[in-house]
């Protein structure tokens, strides 16, 4: 069995970084699991999950090494076909992914001490994400199901 969490955020586009660590540790929480795994994906195809310290230098350092990895103002057989402008964000979500597994201890994601979970949206415009958490691991000792 599985505890599973949907989030939605509101974000700008453009290598939007937003710090979901806080969301991922309410799931483990809410669920009833003492010691697991808690697998975060983000639905859709131009955004990505990753860690990284959220702080205002790295992040601008991350939003910097993916316009050198894909930059906007390069042609994309994607613009081509469909118009939309959006190619670089399709190409920047898949070198990042959807995904992360963070394993939890006792409750607690085992993160290091700098590192948090975002979420990051790579389209040409705002967008409404939805994050799904799902939670799994060994019951906690007392817990009946």
């Amino acid at each position: 069995m599985a505890y599973l969490k949907e989030i939605e955020f509101s974000t700008k586009g453009f290598n939007h970084i937003v710090d979901i660590t806080g969301d991922v540790q309410k799931a483990v929480e809410e669920s009833t699991y003492r010691d697991g795994l808690a697998c975060v994906f983000v639905a859709g195809s131009t955004a990505g999950v990753t860690t990284i310290e959220f702080e205002e230098g790295v992040l601008e350092d991350l939003s910097k090494a993916i316009e050198r990895m894909a930059p906007q103002n390069i042609p994309y057989a994607h613009d081509r076909k469909w118009g939309d402008g959006n190619g670089f964000s399709h190409v920047r979500a898949a070198l990042v992914g959807a995904s992360l597994t963070v394993p939890f201890q006792a409750r607690r994601l085992l993160l290091g001490t700098w590192q948090q979970v975002v979420l990051v949206d790579f389209d040409n415009r705002p967008r409404r994400r939805k994050v799904f958490i799902q939670v799994l691991g060994g019951r906690e000792e007392g817990v009946s199901e």
